[in-house]
């Protein structure tokens, strides 16, 4: 079935968006817009780490908008396999502190049935803690999904968002710090966002996620997704990460770090640093960061900064800011060792 017949077919879908036409626009980029800021928070501590990363991004309040969270539920692996009890009890904690409105948790596992990863998980105890809506993604309906068809896409037939996702007053998103051995290189927060994504439609035979991982274009067809939507916030656990492997199983090690941003790529290129520092993967630690397929794409796309020299890490204590020197100067292309 091409790309027209699918779209005359998917009666129940709520249309074809040619554009992203997300509340707000895209992110501004280039040398125009202001530098992004990361946070950047040496720590073992999640629950403090994401605390303190979100205050010093100094974001304001959220004014009773419904948020929707983005945790990293592929797999009921443990951490950094998928998002710690600790971290996703802390981020909500934390957005109702900050004025949310209701909360909805949401994610499609691709390595495991979504519902009993997030039992597993404890997402849905950790939820009724703050009153907040748990959504498996793959029980939608039909007529929940938006296809997204972008110019020049590298899907063929367009991919597809929960409608409750593009509506959302705010997506706020936790990824965890690893490698990704089946094709992504890394999975960060541009690749945690293939989790939104459907990866079929009821009554509708396309297996977007088979169309994915068999692609040369992969890791450019992960930048895409992120073009459906806009974060409010990304908050990335790296307090362990897999060097190699993942993004369920792997190399394990202690980076001892919760980074948090706006700009997916700023938060992507901090995290692929960090990954270089730790010592990683060929994929992972060949050329220059903005030269990785997932970063470059999402630069194309204008969904953030054009480049390192945008991106300000921001620290509040001696530990953080030796830390983060580090890893800034990887950032910039210095050799890793």
């Amino acid at each position: 079935m091409n790309r027209r017949e699918f779209i005359r077919n998917a009666t129940g879908i709520s249309g074809v968006i040619m554009a992203p036409a997300v509340a707000g626009g895209l992110e501004p980029a280039g040398a125009t817009a202001p530098p992004a800021r990361v946070a950047f928070v040496k720590t073992r501590d999640r629950a403090a780490g994401v605390v303190r990363a979100i205050d010093l991004l100094a974001l304001g309040r959220f004014d009773g908008r419904d948020l929707f969270v983005k945790p990293n539920l592929n797999s009921a692996d443990p951490p950094p396999g998928s998002t710690h009890k600790d971290t996703l009890a802390a981020l909500l904690r934390k957005l109702a502190a900050m004025g949310a409105g209701p909360l909805t948790v949401g994610d499609r596992s691709g390595m495991g049935n979504t519902r009993e990863v997030m039992e597993k998980t404890q997402v849905f105890r950790i939820a009724r803690e703050f009153d907040a809506k748990v959504v498996a993604l793959d029980e939608l309906g039909a007529g929940d999904w938006e296809l997204i068809q972008l110019p020049e896409s590298h899907w063929q037939q367009g991919f597809a968002l929960p409608r409750m996702v593009r509506r959302a007053g705010g997506v706020i998103q936790t990824c965890c710090l690893k490698t990704h051995r089946y094709g992504g290189h890394f999975t960060l927060s541009l690749k945690n966002s293939v989790g939104l994504a459907a990866k079929s439609i009821p009554g509708h035979p396309h297996d977007f996620m088979r169309e994915l991982h068999t692609s040369p274009h992969q890791r450019r067809m992960i930048a895409e997704i992120n073009a459906g939507y806009r974060p409010a916030l990304i908050v990335l656990d790296g307090v362990e990460a897999f060097v190699t492997g993942g993004p369920d199983q792997g190399k394990r090690v202690d980076a001892d770090v919760v980074v948090a941003g706006t700009d997916r790529i700023a938060v992507d290129a901090v995290g692929v640093a960090l990954l270089r520092y730790l010592g990683t993967t060929p994929e992972v630690s060949r050329g220059a960061i903005f030269e990785q397929e997932q970063i470059a794409r999402a630069v194309q796309l204008g969904l953030g900064v054009t480049g390192p020299s945008r991106i300000e890490l921001v620290t509040g204590d001696p530990d953080s800011a030796d830390y983060a020197r580090r890893v800034r100067a990887i950032l910039d292309g210095a050799p890793v060792g």
